[in-house]
């Protein structure tokens, strides 16, 4: 398939994190929208059901447990802004730590600044190309190395511009 005959998503709110996560990318969302076995996988590592991890995006009424209960989309919504950025108090400790621990909040500094920017529907349509396979135009996640359907390598901008921070945080997890 040729990247060029794949049409990009169109912006959805709901899948733009109010911490500057492209929803679209995540393991998660993947599973859940396309890849039935992938969430099942993800579900079976965490002691949870595939029903129970589902995730439709940050802003839906569809949400992985963790997603549900996250501090930064109650503070976001308690305060009454649409991204961390917004926020007198950002970058606030809260977000600093969520971006330490995993390979797929790398980006998430340049993403807010983006977000302000450019506006949130502009950076979404970056976003989609930045995760998009470049040969066959399929959104990948930061963990997958080869591309999901057609397996290029890298699968998307994003890991080769992160190969080494990647490859840093998973040998950094338990």
């Amino acid at each position: 398939m040729d990247k060029k005959n794949v049409k990009p998503p169109n912006p959805d709110k709901k899948r733009a994190a109010v911490c500057g996560l492209f929803c679209t990318s995540c393991s998660i969302f993947i599973g859940t929208a396309e890849e039935p076995e992938r969430l099942s996988r993800i579900a079976a590592m965490r002691n949870k059901t595939a029903e129970d991890m589902r995730c439709e995006g940050c802003r839906s009424d569809v949400r992985t447990d963790y997603c549900k209960t996250c501090k930064m989309y109650a503070c976001a919504m308690g305060k009454g802004v649409d991204f961390c950025v917004e926020c007198s108090d950002y970058p606030c400790a809260e977000i600093r730590n969520f971006q330490s621990v995993m390979a797929h909040r790398l980006e998430l500094w340049k993403s807010q600044a983006r977000i302000k920017e450019a506006g949130w529907e502009q950076w979404y349509r970056e976003m989609a190309e930045h995760y998009a396979c470049p040969e066959c135009g399929t959104i990948n996640s930061a963990y997958d190395r080869k591309c999901r359907k057609c397996g290029a390598t890298p699968s998307c901008e994003y890991v080769r511009a992160n190969k080494e921070g990647i490859a840093q945080r998973m040998s950094d997890r338990p």
